[in-house]
């Protein structure tokens, strides 16, 4: 039986240096808390690009948001 919403995040070298990769964490974890409600039960994998590294605050929440579309479309 699945528990409540648990999140890792994969946030590679490929993104970039140390401090990069702990700023996309960040945001990523902060965007996530956002929208706890919105997460299935289980757990949820968050896997950033090097794209990330670059990407707005904006942007990463509205990849985020499609990303939970389509997660609460699919078949379970």
């Amino acid at each position: 039986m699945p528990g409540p919403p648990r999140v890792g995040f994969v946030v590679s070298r490929g993104v970039g240096g140390a401090v990069v990769r702990n700023l996309v964490r960040r945001r990523l974890r902060e965007l996530i808390r956002a929208r706890l409600d919105r997460l299935p039960e289980g757990l949820l994998v968050v896997r950033a690009t090097p794209q990330a590294a670059v990407a707005s605050y904006a942007a990463l929440g509205a990849d985020i948001d499609r990303c939970l579309e389509r997660l609460a479309a699919a078949p379970a």
